[in-house]
């Protein structure tokens, strides 16, 4: 899916010195700096939020995920449950009043109410698609060690793509624990942002977005912090918890999402049956079936192939090229600085590892004779 984005996270001033571990207060929110110099958080990597696109052995694209199966199947469990309340299950609840005139109540209703449902839920799709196709992912080349944004620049009179390629260990990037006040009550919003001062005219780069958690905004640092630092070879590990992609199935999701759910289904009835399972089957069967099988899976590909088709900023010529993969021998080496920072920083968690990582960050320069 595409970046969740808000205004209201706040961010760090363009150009402002911090590390990883640095803490500010900005209003009434907490923002913890996770880079530069990209220091292993201890957390488990994780793509909670589906905001990793592609991903190979060259590079990974953030910011515009993949949409998922989910999302279809929920736009078209809201119209079909309703009609099949209306057309069934409530004129077997009244039964004992039930007649043609009555019924033809509940078959208007379930036409009209399923009717709308179904607009509104093509239009939130609709609008969906439209950010996904729009959203500009941020690409991180891990042989390089480099990170590429897609800005618009104006050009006579035209905006054109222009590729911005900044060094992966001075790439800045926060974790947000924000609160607010409403009158019901306090409010808390976490989120992620990553950004670099665009190195010739100074211009804020930056994607921001929502996350459900703490945990879970370090999580999805962690997924491309691992990832450059090879400890990340395959978003099985960062996206499919649940093991619903087989051998040879393609990375984003699909019909056999589904038909691999299924398998995991009956496979786990057969390993260790139980009464909540045999409950659980049936249930599985109606909502899929109410969902129509495997159409929110074909659905889901179709988008897909029609978001890579149209989305054209990342097949500009420059970023093509700094794409492809390098010869072994021409791979970029990580900093001394980081790797003897990053081994303190193991050290340290391996000790004490329920220790606030800027608590542990500090003590690792304080040991290294790191100087802010």
């Amino acid at each position: 899916m595409a970046k969740k984005q808000s205004e209201r996270l706040p961010e760090p001033t363009p150009g402002q010195p911090h590390r990883a571990g640095d803490t500010e207060r900005i209003g009434t929110s907490k923002v913890t700096y996770l880079a530069p110099l990209p220091l292993p958080t201890g957390l488990s990597p994780v793509d909670f939020s589906q905001s990793i696109g592609e991903m190979n052995d060259a590079y990974l694209d953030y910011g515009a995920g993949p949409p998922t199966v989910f999302g279809y199947q929920l736009a078209i469990l809201g119209p079909s449950f309703g009609m099949f309340f209306c057309l069934v299950i409530a004129p077997l609840l009244l039964i004992a009043v039930m007649d043609w005139e009555f019924y033809q109540i509940f078959l208007g209703t379930a036409i009209f109410g399923g009717g709308t449902f179904s607009l509104l839920a093509w239009i939130a799709m609709r609008r969906n698609h439209r950010d996904r196709l729009n959203a500009v992912p941020i690409r991180f080349h891990r042989q390089r060690r480099e990170v590429c944004f897609i800005v618009k620049e104006r050009r006579l009179g035209r905006e054109v793509d222009e590729a911005v390629i900044v060094p992966w260990e001075s790439l800045m990037a926060w974790a947000v624990e924000g609160y607010g006040a409403t009158q019901y009550g306090t409010t808390r919003q976490y989120g992620l942002g990553i950004g670099y001062a665009h190195p010739e005219t100074g211009k804020w780069l930056k994607t921001e977005g929502l996350t459900a958690g703490m945990a879970l905004s370090l999580g999805e640092w962690e997924v491309l912090r691992a990832y450059m630092e090879y400890e990340l070879n395959s978003l099985d590990e960062v996206q499919d918890p649940l093991g619903l992609r087989a051998p040879g199935d393609p990375p984003h999701q699909g019909a056999h999402t589904i038909r691999n759910a299924r398998r995991k289904l009956h496979e786990g009835l057969r390993q260790n049956p139980s009464f909540w399972r045999y409950l659980y089957v049936p249930l599985w069967y109606f909502i899929h079936a109410i969902t129509l099988w495997t159409l929110p899976g074909y659905l889901a590909e179709r988008e897909h192939r029609i978001i890579q088709q149209r989305r054209p900023q990342l097949k500009l010529a420059k970023v093509e090229e700094w794409s492809k993969p390098l010869p072994k021998a021409q791979w970029a080496k990580p900093s001394t600085e980081l790797v003897k920072l990053s081994a303190e920083v193991r050290r340290i968690r391996q000790r004490d590892p329920l220790r606030p990582i800027e608590e542990i960050f500090a003590e690792a320069y304080r040991r290294q004779g790191v100087v802010a």
